[in-house]
C-alpha cells in the first residue's frame, strides 16, 4: 500500500518494474480481497461506460435545463473542417471531455473519475490516446489503473470533492490523474508521471466550484475540456524532462490547504463566482423560478 506519490513511485520502480498499474492492481487485491480477474473485469466495465459516454454526448441534444448540449459536436465539426489554430489532438481531448459531461447533463451514464462533475477528463484523454497511440485493451486498462493510483493518493491527502476543496479538487484532480496515466501510456517513467501530476495541480490551484443554478453544467462542461487539454500539455512537458520544483506530495498538500482556506461561497454552494453573476442568477430563475 502507498500513501504518498513518493511511495507510489518508489514501490512501482522497486517492486513492479516501474509499472504503476501493476502496483495499483496489487493494492486493490490486498485491500478489497478481490481476485485479479475480478478487478480487471470491474475496470473493464468502467472502461466501457467511459467510452460509451463520449459517443452518447456527441449529439445536438440539449440537457433538460437547456443550459448545455451540442458543444462537443460543434467542436468535432470544427476539427473535421481542418482550420484549427490548436493542434487537433488537444482539441480532440477537449471535445471528448465535453461530450462526457454533456452526456452527464442529459442524464446519461458516466463513470465518476473521480466525480461526476469531473468525469470528462480521464475518458477524454484515454480515448484520444487510444486513437493516437493505438492502445490495446490491456494498455487501456493500465491507463485507468495508473490514473486511479494517483487519484487514490490525492483523495487520501487532499480532496476530490468540490464541496470540500473547490473545482481544483475535482477537475484539477481528474486532469492530474489523466496526465500521469498518459505519460505511462507512451512509455514514460513513474517519476515522469508524478511530474505531470504536479504540473497540472500547480496550474489549477485555487480553481473555484461555482455551478450556475447549482447544476453540474455551467461552467463544468467547459472546465473538463480545459482540464483534458492541460493534461496533454503537462504530459508532454514531463516527457520532455521538465520537472516541478515543488515535489508532487507538497503540491497536493498545497491544494488541500488552499481548499481549506477557500470561502464556502466558492465550494459548490452556488453562492459565488459565475453562479452569482447577473446572467447566472437569471438562468437560475428561469430554471427554478423566483
Amino acid at each position: 500500500m502507498f500513501y504518498t506519490i513518493k511511495e507510489l513511485v518508489t514501490q512501482a520502480e522497486t517492486d513492479f518494474s516501474g509499472s504503476i498499474s501493476e502496483l495499483m492492481i496489487a493494492t486493490e487485491m490486498a485491500t478489497s480481497g478481490r481476485s485479479r480477474q475480478d478487478i480487471l473485469a470491474l475496470m473493464s466495465e468502467n472502461l466501457s461506460v467511459m467510452l460509451a459516454s463520449i459517443d452518447h454526448g456527441l449529439t445536438a441534444r440539449s440537457s433538460r435545463t437547456g443550459l448545455t448540449g451540442g458543444d462537443a459536436l460543434k467542436l468535432e465539426r470544427y476539427i473535421q473542417a481542418g482550420r484549427t489554430l490548436s493542434e487537433p489532438t488537444i482539441l480532440t481531448a477537449a471535445k471528448n471531455a465535453m461530450a462526457v459531461n454533456e452526456s452527464n447533463a442529459q442524464m446519461g451514464l458516466v463513470c465518476a473519475t473521480p466525480t461526476a462533475g469531473s468525469a470528462g477528463c480521464v475518458p477524454a484523454v484515454l480515448a484520444t490516446a487510444i486513437d493516437k497511440l493505438a492502445l490495446n485493451t490491456t494498455q487501456q486498462l493500465d491507463f485507468l489503473f495508473t490514473a486511479g493510483a494517483f487519484g487514490l493518493v490525492i483523495a487520501n491527502n487532499a480532496s476530490i470533492s468540490g464541496a470540500e476543496g473547490g473545482c481544483q479538487a475535482e477537475v484539477g484532480s481528474a486532469a492530474a490523474m489523466a496526465a500521469a496515466a498518459l505519460v505511462t501510456a507512451v512509455g514514460g517513467t513513474a517519476s515522469q508521471a508524478s511530474q505531470a501530476c504536479a504540473m497540472v495541480i500547480k496550474n489549477l490551484l485555487g480553481l473555484v466550484c461555482d455551478p450556475v443554478a447549482g447544476l453540474v453544467e455551467v461552467p463544468c462542461v467547459k472546465r473538463n475540456a480545459m482540464g483534458a487539454s492541460l493534461a496533454l500539455v503537462a504530459a508532454d512537458m514531463a516527457l520532455a524532462g521538465i520537472t516541478s520544483k515543488i515535489p508532487t506530495d507538497e503540491v497536493i498538500q498545497a491544494m488541500y490547504q488552499v481548499g481549506q482556506a477557500m470561502p464556502s461561497a466558492f465550494r459548490e454552494t452556488a453562492e459565488g463566482g459565475l453562479a452569482t453573476t447577473p446572467t447566472g442568477k437569471r438562468l437560475k430563475a428561469e430554471i427554478f423560478g423566483d
